[in-house]
């Protein structure tokens, strides 16, 4: 007789659907245990696992050859959690659970060798995609919480494999667990303790409002890191199509605890010597990356030009398409990966630039070879590029801003809510402005001729490419709808071209900050010095 016990194999954050099937061959002889179906490391020590936790319970293997076979044969079974189908269905061929009582259910859970069920990520998935089969799914107690997220979704969650044999004997009842809490973000950072950056503050606005890319440029001190970590606070809360994406993927990751959600949206910031499969996803055994754990909110990259151009370069494609294809020789994996990129940098390795005191005396060769670390298309991907001067004395001395986190968000929702309502009136699916595809920037963006004049002034004269004008369009279409706007006119268009940076200006960066410091030096001394 061969038991069969229905399970999953993850496929990127997606759970396709595996039959594990358990026969007994032969009678009286050394009792040899297999594991056939493309089983990775992990799942070939299942047999022993099994073997514990069946000692565990007081059970012992049968003097049999037990063959256990996990079809489809050429799909990869990475995981411990293919333990608990592989003890069902050998439980079920032995006997000690009625084969029928496992119709309905597909199984999740490592065992561990007392008989107990361990915590597995990747329950959340798992129950949507059993539930899509008609099954219920079993599960770790610990993932309980998490898989019961899943809708209408039947869960059992045992903590052991004697209170799940006992289930189905009918001597212990074991109730649906509950949804895990829905718990509240920390402290949100107030805009208020940023001193000075007026112009990075309004800058960090309109790229909350579009969903803009946004790269903060300048010395050490300035702020860059102060105003990237603020943006989650001005973004909306995530809605419940985004939350679901979003959970499974730390689901797969092994990053819920409990089940408890959050409507936050995530913030990942790697440190600059991440790799390119710590980015993007994949390796050995395929995990998410940051930008897939990303999703739906911040990525903030923090001293650009120190990452690997390897690792830069490979968030090209989801910056575009939204998702990373991981591809490998035996598979090809994909992961979701609609992340805002907010990126900060200094103007050249010394951190200063330009010229002046302190600053950098190589300059602006210096820049020129720091900044050109970032390849030309990936500056491209970037909407606004804001310069972030130093704070001066007289900045850090006034007094807290009267607008702050709370303020903004308000225009931030008002911008949105604006963009919503215009793509429903449309009978079109709302999406964020730097989103829009060409049908809707022809609908929404088109400038009015003034605009539309300067745009392409602009384009010959600053090599706009198609990218580039397009990302302008979004972006003067983000700061219309700031200003309240039907359309876009004139003013749009030419706020939105100051953030764009169609080349890596060394030359004219340091020409500003020569000319700026050098006011400053002259000034200064006509100024006597004071003991």
């Amino acid at each position: 007789m061969v038991a069969r016990v229905v399970t999953v194999a993850f496929d990127g954050v997606e759970a396709r659907r595996v039959d594990v099937e358990v026969q007994l061959v032969g009678q009286n002889q050394q009792t040899i245990f297999t594991i056939v179906g493309l089983p990775d490391k992990a799942v070939a020590e299942s047999r022993e696992r099994v073997r514990g936790a069946f000692a565990g319970i007081g059970l012992a293997l049968p003097s049999q050859r037990i063959i256990a076979n996990l079809a489809p044969a050429d799909l990869p079974k990475e995981g411990s959690h293919f333990d608990l189908p592989i003890a069902l269905a050998l439980m079920a061929a032995m006997g000690v659970v009625a084969p029928d009582a496992l119709d309905g259910w597909a199984a999740i859970g490592e065992l561990g060798l007392d008989g107990q069920i361990a915590r597995v990520g990747g329950a959340l998935p798992a129950a949507v995609a059993v539930d899509g089969m008609g099954l219920g799914l079993i599960c770790p107690e610990a993932n309980g919480p998490e898989a019961a997220w899943a809708g209408d979704a039947r869960i059992l969650a045992p903590r052991s494999l004697i209170g799940l044999v006992n289930h189905f004997k009918g001597t212990q009842v074991l109730r649906p667990p509950e949804p895990g809490a829905m718990v509240e973000g920390g402290v949100v950072p107030d805009l208020r303790e940023v001193k000075g950056q007026e112009s990075a503050k309004r800058a960090l606005e309109i790229a909350a409002a579009g969903g803009h890319n946004i790269l903060f440029m300048g010395p050490p001190g300035s702020g860059k890191s102060m105003m990237a970590q603020r943006l989650p606070g001005l973004l909306p809360p995530l809605t419940s199509q985004e939350l679901l994406e979003t959970s499974m993927v730390w689901s797969v990751a092994g990053l819920i605890e409990r089940g408890t959600l959050t409507r936050d949206r995530p913030f990942r910031s790697p440190h600059h010597s991440a790799s390119m499969a710590a980015l993007t996803g994949g390796g050995v055994k395929a995990r998410p990356g940051e930008a897939s754990l990303a999703h739906n909110g911040v990525l903030f990259l923090d001293e650009l030009p120190e990452y690997s151009a390897q690792a830069l370069d490979s968030l090209r494609q989801p910056l575009e398409t939204g998702e990373i294809v991981v591809a490998r020789a035996n598979a090809h994996v994909r992961y979701p990966a609609r992340f805002q990129l907010v990126a900060a940098m200094n103007p050249c390795r010394c951190g200063m630039g330009g010229a002046g005191r302190g600053a950098c005396g190589k300059a602006p060769r210096c820049q020129r070879d720091y900044q050109n670390r970032i390849s030309g298309p990936m500056f491209d991907r970037i909407d606004l590029t804001v310069e972030t001067p130093p704070v001066t004395a007289a900045d850090m001395a006034l007094p807290p801003p009267a607008e702050g986190t709370a303020e903004a968000r308000a225009r931030v929702a008002a911008a949105r809510a604006m963009a919503e309502d215009r793509m429903r009136e449309a009978g079109l699916d709302p999406v964020v402005n730097a989103r829009a595809g060409g049908e809707l920037l022809d609908r929404f963006a088109t400038p009015d001729e003034a605009g539309r004049a300067l745009l392409m002034r602009a384009g010959e004269a600053g090599g706009l490419t198609a990218r580039g004008w397009t990302r302008t369009l979004r972006l003067a279409r983000t700061i219309a709808d700031l200003d309240g706007s039907a359309g876009v006119l004139r003013r749009h268009i030419a706020e939105a071209l100051i953030y764009r940076r169609t080349t890596v200006d060394a030359q004219g960066d340091f020409d500003r900050a020569t000319a700026t410091r050098s006011l400053g030096v002259r000034e200064e001394a006509q100024t006597p010095f004071v003991h």
